[in-house]
């Protein structure tokens, strides 16, 4: 994958005051990341293939946390379990990079209680998505980007998006494109690149890790939610003018959406359209990000330009 860029077609996009947030140092040979479970539990055999995948052909030494082969009901081990190992893999200055093995439910439990210090004077990448959101909108909050991308148990599930991962962890730098949908709010936006799980955004709406999407390209994804609580989110994300200042809106891969016994009577498309007919950024829908094989990797915190017109969306990354 290294060395193999995708093109973008150049155009004059208006920059903002809003630079990158701070990068971490990207990997190298001979490095040592770990992989924990932030969230929940999983079977330790489901990430053998990935452990093998990044010591073979990333040629970086994978450490393995405590909280892999925890288990609480239905977390990788207790929140104790699961903060202190962050923590340890936070702290430790030989760690370069931490991968959350999975999602599901778990890290805004223990968020709060995080001590991101030493992670300040040593920063580190920081990979996952779905639940994982709670942790990219802390890590802004600090300043510092972070990878949403394919965790340890899906990286088999599409070879492509993990070496676009690989690409971006070893320094790279790809631009995305996509064809065009019918539906897409045609336009050019520019601005830090923020999102993740719908879901979590909203959850997050008021507390510590509430992220100012003012100025920002805005990415949502989720799974197996109802359509009206798409719908109920999305209003949440309005009336706390989330929308309303973007500058630019990608719309992911809703998974699995399921239907009352009474029809809603909109699709996902339809509502996420009605919430933000008012505005006037660019919005592109089927952006390959979320809970689908195919998962591109998106860097949180990175100045992006985001184009939408007939010939279909670009999006490109800061150098």
């Amino acid at each position: 994958m290294r060395g193999r860029k995708p093109l973008l077609r150049t155009s004059v996009v208006k920059k903002t005051k809003m630079n990158s947030l701070i990068s971490p140092p990207f990997l190298k040979k001979g490095d040592k990341v770990a992989i924990i479970a932030l969230a929940s539990k999983l079977n330790s055999e489901d990430i053998q293939s990935a452990i093998n995948l990044m010591q073979e052909n990333w040629g970086v030494e994978v450490i393995v946390g405590e909280s892999v082969s925890a288990s609480y009901f239905n977390f990788a081990g207790n929140d104790e379990v699961r903060l202190r190992d962050f923590q340890q893999q936070l702290d430790n200055q030989e760690i370069k990079a931490i991968f959350s093995a999975r999602g599901g439910y778990g890290s805004s439990r223990i968020i709060d209680a995080v001590d991101f210090s030493k992670f300040q004077k040593n920063p580190k990448w920081i990979i996952g998505f779905s639940d994982i959101t709670a942790v990219h909108w802390q890590l802004q909050i600090l300043g510092f980007q972070s990878f949403h991308a394919p965790m340890p148990k899906t990286f088999m599930r599409d070879y492509d998006s993990v070496q676009k991962l690989e690409a971006f962890l070893f320094g790279e730098n790809i631009n995305y494109t996509i064809p065009s949908r019918p539906i897409n709010k045609q336009g050019v936006g520019a601005g830090q690149i923020v999102g993740g799980n719908l879901c979590i955004l909203a959850h997050l709406i008021g507390s510590k890790s509430e992220v100012n999407t003012n100025g920002k390209i805005l990415f949502i994804e989720d799974i197996s939610e109802y359509l009206y609580n798409i719908d109920r989110m999305m209003i949440q994300l309005k009336r706390a003018e989330k929308l309303k200042n973007l500058a630019g809106l990608i719309v992911g891969n809703f998974s699995f959406i399921k239907e009352n016994e009474g029809p809603f009577g909109k699709t996902f498309y339809e509502i996420i359209a009605e919430h933000t007919a008012e505005y006037n950024y660019p919005i592109c829908y089927d952006f390959p990000v979320g809970h689908e094989a195919i998962n591109w990797t998106i860097p949180c915190g990175k100045f992006a330009s985001l184009i939408v017109d007939n010939e279909g969306v670009r999006l490109a990354f800061e150098l």
